[in-house]
């Protein structure tokens, strides 16, 4: 692991799956003492929602989880390609996005799929549960459970 990691995760509006992305991870590594080792952000491909918080009912279903998420909404802007080492998005199309984004081939190797780091819940992406119920924001939340854990792990090897 670097001695400073940064990670950006990335949906479309960030009102849904990358904040709560941030918020698991950063929970994650503070139970393992190690935060100062990490800067984590999050962002959307879409600047509709900036300034704004997370989906109120997202922020309850995290809530319920011991989650508490505070990250005011922000497009993704050039200079986070530099900025950070890991630029994780959620689905295909925030994928797409983010390659067709990328300043250089160099800055687009940094581009992953959350699921890419799931290790027991199989999923091929982050579904956006925003015109779901609550079942959709569980299984959004399950899916980040599992991949910020196997992202760690990964990190961590």
């Amino acid at each position: 692991m670097k001695p400073h990691t940064k990670i950006l995760f990335v949906c479309l509006g960030n009102i849904c799956r990358s904040p709560a992305a941030e918020g698991i991870f950063k929970q994650l590594l503070k139970k393992n003492g190690i935060e100062e080792r990490f800067d984590v952000d999050s962002a959307g491909t879409y600047g509709g929602h900036a300034g704004e918080l997370p989906d109120r009912r997202m922020r309850a279903h995290a809530a319920r989880r011991g989650y508490n998420l505070l990250h005011k909404s922000r497009k993704i802007r050039p200079e986070d390609f530099d900025t950070f080492d890991l630029i994780i998005g959620m689905d295909d199309y925030n994928i797409d996005t983010l390659r067709s984004l990328s300043p250089t081939p160099e800055t687009a190797g940094k581009i992953y799929r959350m699921t890419d780091f799931c290790e027991h819940y199989p999923a091929d992406h982050v579904p956006d549960p925003y015109y779901d119920g609550a079942d959709g924001f569980e299984n959004v939340l399950n899916i980040l459970e599992d991949s910020c854990e196997g992202l760690l792990r990964k990190l961590s090897e």
